[in-house]
């Protein structure tokens, strides 16, 4: 099966790191084609353009700077093509903004962490092991991911389920229904644009959380495996359809 993912960009890589590192599409599309290089990918600038629900067979929200309850137009207009493309049972990758935009507008509650900036790798337990994680193997413990994030999901949406957890960011992974599936790590950044995130805000950050984040980086990390768990999700019926079917054959 061919997937189609829309990417519904929210925002872009700083300037400065574009040459180096290249923006937000060209990550994902990198990330996707060496776990599925069959995949076809289309890129939506949500702050000014839509698709239409059935231009693509799911859809990938990325990250952005602003806060999800940050009042902009584009915030709201986006939520609400996302409601109507669940309805229309598209699958739904939320990362980072997207996993909490998905959370502010479906019932749920985001705000600034307690704990303030989660920058560098950080580490979630997997308190949940869904049948799209155990098609590709047995799961870890844990996943590891780059994170950028001072905002946290606070409550879950209506109808959804934590799959991975920490102390520093309790609802680190969540589940709605059968379409939407979020995280609030980037599997698409590398250590390497983390560093150099950091640099640029490292007076932000304070020295206690770069200093912090950068010795983080030694740690390895799961995007692979994350990646892998995500076209499995996409490709979930699918998948189920097939399991079935040779059940029946073999049975």
């Amino acid at each position: 099966m061919t997937l189609h993912l829309g990417i519904l960009q929210t925002d872009s890589v700083l300037e400065d790191l574009q040459p180096r590192f290249g923006d937000y599409p060209t990550m994902f599309e990198g990330l996707f084609h060496a776990e599925a290089p069959s995949m076809t990918f289309t890129t939506y600038n949500v702050q000014h353009e839509l698709p239409q629900i059935h231009d693509c067979d799911a859809y990938l929200i990325t990250g952005c700077k602003l806060s999800v309850y940050d009042d902009f137009l584009w915030i709201r207009e986006l939520a609400d093509f996302v409601a109507r493309a669940i309805e229309a049972k598209k699958k739904i990758l939320g990362i980072c903004f997207g996993h909490q935009l998905i959370a502010h507008f479906f019932g749920g509650e985001v705000g600034p962490a307690a704990a303030g900036w989660g920058v560098g790798v950080q580490s979630s337990d997997l308190i949940r092991t869904p049948s799209w994680m155990s098609y590709v193997g047995q799961p870890p413990p844990q996943l590891h991911l780059v994170s950028s994030h001072k905002d946290q999901v606070l409550q879950l949406p209506n109808g959804a389920e934590v799959f991975a957890a920490s102390e520093f960011c309790p609802i680190s992974g969540f589940t709605l229904g059968d379409e939407v599936l979020t995280i609030q790590g980037h599997p698409e950044l590398t250590t390497e644009y983390s560093a150099a995130l950091m640099g640029v805000r490292r007076e932000l950050l304070g020295e206690a959380v770069y200093q912090a984040g950068v010795e983080s980086l030694q740690k390895g990390t799961d995007e692979r495996l994350f990646t892998q768990w995500m076209v499995s999700f996409m490709r979930q019926e699918n998948w189920q359809s097939a399991t079935a079917r040779s059940r029946q054959n073999h049975g």
